[in-house]
């Protein structure tokens, strides 16, 4: 079947002038060439070039034949494409000021999802927006968790010993669970159905994944006509969602924020975001507003992201039994038969190793979300046009020979020295968070609550290859989804308790709460 995208390519030959479109797109007004790049075909450009559910290998292989920042057209929209660290940190970090925008789509709005603040436009909204996170979700604020990471980590713990063949709900239950706790206020009752919050986040987080593909987008910001059309007609069908999606993010901006509220006021107060919020002072409409969106905001993507991340985690475990092994010999010189917390992270460096190089190893949004340039540029004699958007292959980052020696490894020795110890990693900001002006503003606590749950599982558990009615291990075949954000496709495990002390240590942790 023709993707969405290739049908509303077809739809747009059809029923618009794309050859005015095209000559305009085509008008360099800088004597300056672009970019080198892939042939264009006229009116196009490269829309039918690219693996539009896998766009970062095309970019990949278009990196190794044109280099680190390759131009592409896809019908009348200019595409930058940076494929190293150190273009993305010239153009994004240095050059921040005509980096920082986002592309402004209708899409955003008719889907009810203008608010995000990774999507925000760059001004004045979105430094209010980052003014609260930073309150809210930085580094200070982000460390008064470290009770919150560890109890939801126990409960992960015995989650994926009472029943790991629901391995997936289980993480997605963690992730949304510590977040929905921070945000909130609110605990989420650990039932088998999971949390109703936190499957419309997850179903929200799936509808808003398909509206900002970066193909779509460069769509759509070349023929802003294509969001009006009918949802019957070819590459429109998405927007029969619409309606849903809008209800669906009204209800999660209001409903946990009241929980929030109510959380103050009827004698159950814990500490959370919304809190902090509303004790700042009188709160106008408008301003509350902002914190909704800010804690949604939050919300969605530290689920996410959090969750896919520890799915390949889990996978990584599986494959790589030594480096359990190793982590586990770590964790027993260090803390004994206790439980490993915060104090003993900086004797930890191996825990530190794996979470470094599971975020390298499976970047989970390898394209990042998409910036646009506010002005035309010029970088190493190439024009860059005002207008354009920019994408970061973290893709290609993560599979940089020079940086990561045989790079497709799962290989957690490469961020320490000889002596063990951890590597000044000029990466350990982590390009999967991101860069300049948008790097995430929840990386803390994303790195806080990653950390804790890596270091409870592998203290306590270990996770095997599952073996079939003969007793044969099973095969585990590494595959990921598609689409804007990857995570490891369903795969068969066993998962056993390796210290009955830390595990009653846990089991104890969590009854009480």
């Amino acid at each position: 079947m023709p993707s969405d995208l290739h049908l509303a390519v077809y739809g747009a030959v059809l029923f618009v002038p794309l050859f005015l479109a095209w000559r305009s797109a085509s008008k360099n007004s800088s004597l300056l060439p672009l970019p080198p790049g892939p042939r264009l075909l006229p009116f196009v450009g490269n829309a039918f070039d690219i693996d539009v559910s896998r766009p970062w290998l095309t970019y990949t292989n278009w990196k190794e034949k044109h280099g680190d920042i390759v131009y592409s057209r896809v019908l009348g929209q200019h595409i930058i494409i940076i494929g190293s660290i150190e273009v993305a940190r010239e153009l994004l970090d240095k050059r921040s000021t005509t980096y920082s925008d986002r592309p402004v789509l209708r899409a955003n709005e008719e889907f009810g999802i203008s608010f995000n603040t990774a999507y925000l436009p760059y001004g004045e909204t979105l430094r209010i927006h980052r003014k609260l996170f930073h309150q809210a979700f930085g580094a200070e604020a982000s460390a008064e968790y470290h009770d919150l990471y560890f109890r939801k980590a126990y409960q992960l713990v015995i989650d994926l010993l009472s029943t790991p063949q629901k391995l997936e709900k289980h993480i997605e239950m963690y992730s949304g669970s510590v977040i929905i706790t921070a945000t909130y206020g609110y605990e989420a009752p650990p039932d088998e159905e999971g949390d109703p919050l936190i499957r419309r986040t997850r179903e929200a987080t799936e509808i808003a994944k398909r509206v900002m593909a970066p193909e779509r987008a460069a769509l759509l910001m070349a023929f802003p006509f294509l969001g009006y059309l009918p949802s019957w007609f070819p590459g429109a069908s998405d927007r029969r969602l619409a309606p849903y999606s809008r209800k669906l993010v009204r209800q999660m901006l209001d409903e946990p924020f009241e929980i929030g509220k109510e959380k103050m006021t009827d004698g159950r107060r814990s500490p959370s975001i919304v809190a902090k919020f509303l004790d700042a002072g009188d709160i106008s409409p408008a301003q509350e507003e902002f914190m909704k969106g800010v804690a949604v905001s939050g919300f969605v993507a530290g689920t996410e992201t959090t969750a896919s991340s520890l799915h390949s985690f889990l996978l990584a475990m599986l494959l790589h039994p030594d480096a359990q092994s190793r982590a586990l010999a770590e964790i027993d010189a260090v803390c004994g038969d206790n439980v490993p917390n915060f104090e003993h992270k900086p004797s930890l460096p191996y825990i530190e190793a794996i979470c470094r190089e599971v975020l390298r190893w499976q970047p989970i949004v390898p394209l990042g979300l998409p910036h646009m340039t506010s002005q035309d540029d010029v970088y190493e004699g190439y024009f860059i046009p005002k207008g354009s958007m920019v994408v970061v292959n973290e893709w290609a980052l993560s599979r940089d020979e020079s940086l990561y020696p045989e790079a497709s490894r799962f290989d957690p020795q490469r961020h320490l020295t000889a002596e063990g110890k951890l590597k000044d990693d000029p990466l350990v900001g982590h390009f999967a968070f991101g860069f300049g002006r948008r790097i995430c503003p929840g990386r803390h606590f994303a790195e806080l609550s990653l950390w804790a749950a890596m270091v409870s599982i592998l203290s306590t558990v270990r996770i095997t290859k599952a073996k079939d009615s003969e007793g044969i291990d099973i095969p585990v075949i590494p595959e990921y989804t598609a689409g804007l954000a990857i995570q490891p496709k369903p795969f068969a495990c066993t998962i056993t308790s390796i210290n009955s002390r830390r595990e009653e240590h846990m089991r104890a942790a969590f009854r009480v709460n």
